[in-house]
């Protein structure tokens, strides 16, 4: 069966009609595989109707904030999100910890759980493992920046090798057919990481653009749904017009909020994403149902670690995850669909049909 037949035969086994998958959403990689295809299809078909449940867990804590929203909720979360990491040892952040969040996701993958990854990236100029506020909230001069969007100068290349490390955990997960939401250098209109608060053309987005055209096109990472980020405006956070790398670099157009849910913000996502879908990256408040029934169209939300239970109340925990629109691990209208994608990769690769799901271990204490 040709690569084409088998993407639409993915499609429509996923949005279970012909007719959505000859519409559904063109990734802005071309190459992307029938997985990364038929995750970016589902999320426009819920577009305004549901939003998923997620999640964020440190790479060293295994999936600990993930049982913790089960634990509070009886529900899990229908995303699952982690990060790269760039300390040291046993730190929750420790980019030790890599090969094991792999199998983590691998994992979660497996028991139906939407993927979701992000990098806080260690600045060029450093050696990993890093402090936080040292390098990855560190800065880059004028002149360091320049020489770092430069091909073939020093600093471009210590910037390659190092984001070539992160490209083979990726690459891990393309050839285990996971197909994963990746958002790089999230909230660059923020002026707190190294690679943010740069505007213009030859600013952050070129950095994204940067990192887009080596994953793509020299490390083929095909089952990357590509995601753009900036924080809500206000305070240090620019406009985020400012910042946009191209409609031709993102899949989905996404935005972090740990303050209040305003709808000039929602208002300006819908502006600048058009029909591509749109999605809350990082919360510390979960969106309440009321949130969610003025701002529809939010596809996912993925609350940031211990803010979970630190910092929202219990009975918002609950409100939320069932809320009628939000979709949990469990839902039908999430589970269906993720099976229907896992099953077509084993069909497609003559695989023995999908053993049950692994058993969740004990959460921890």
């Amino acid at each position: 069966m040709r690569l084409k037949q088998v993407m639409f035969f993915v499609l429509a086994t996923v949005l279970g009609c012909s007719i959505w998958a000859q519409t559904a959403p063109e990734p802005v990689n071309p190459h992307a595989t029938p997985e990364a295809r038929a995750l970016l299809a589902y999320l426009q078909s819920i577009s305004g109707k549901a939003t998923i449940a997620g999640q964020h867990n440190f790479p060293n804590v295994g999936a600990r904030w993930t049982d913790m929203a089960y634990d509070l909720t009886g529900k899990y979360p229908g995303l699952f999100g982690g990060d790269f990491g760039f300390s040291a040892g046993d730190d929750k952040d420790s980019v030790l910890a890599r090969p094991a969040m792999i199998e983590e996701v691998k994992r979660q993958y497996k028991n139906g759980a939407v993927i979701a990854l992000t990098w806080h990236e260690v600045r060029p100029i450093d050696d990993e493992p890093v402090s936080f506020h040292d390098s990855v909230q560190g800065h880059l001069t004028d002149s360091e920046w320049k020489e770092l969007l430069t091909p073939g100068s020093p600093l471009n290349s210590r910037w390659c090798a190092q984001v070539d490390v992160v490209a083979g955990y990726l690459t891990q997960l393309r050839d285990a057919h996971v197909p994963v939401l990746f958002r790089p250098y999230h909230e660059m209109n923020g002026n707190w990481f190294w690679w943010g608060g740069r505007r213009g053309s030859s600013g952050s987005a070129a950095l994204y653009r940067q990192i887009y055209d080596r994953f793509v096109n020299m490390h083929h990472l095909d089952n990357l749904v590509w995601v753009w980020n900036v924080g809500a405006p206000g305070g240090n956070a620019a406009p985020i017009t400012d910042y946009n790398p191209g409609q031709q670099f993102a899949d989905l157009v996404t935005m972090d909020i740990y303050g209040e849910f305003k709808q000039q913000d929602y208002d300006a996502m819908l502006a600048l994403a058009g029909d591509k879908p749109i999605a809350l990256a990082e919360v510390g408040r979960l969106p309440s149902p009321e949130v969610l029934e003025k701002q529809p169209r939010w596809t996912y939300f993925m609350c940031w670690s211990e803010f979970i239970q630190e910092h929202n109340p219990l009975d918002l925990v609950n409100a939320v995850y069932h809320a009628p629109q939000v979709l949990t691990r469990d839902d039908p209208r999430l589970a269906g669909p993720l099976a229907a994608i896992r099953k077509a990769t084993a069909e497609r690769l003559g695989a023995a049909p999908e053993a049950a799901p692994a058993a969740n271990p004990a959460p921890a204490q």
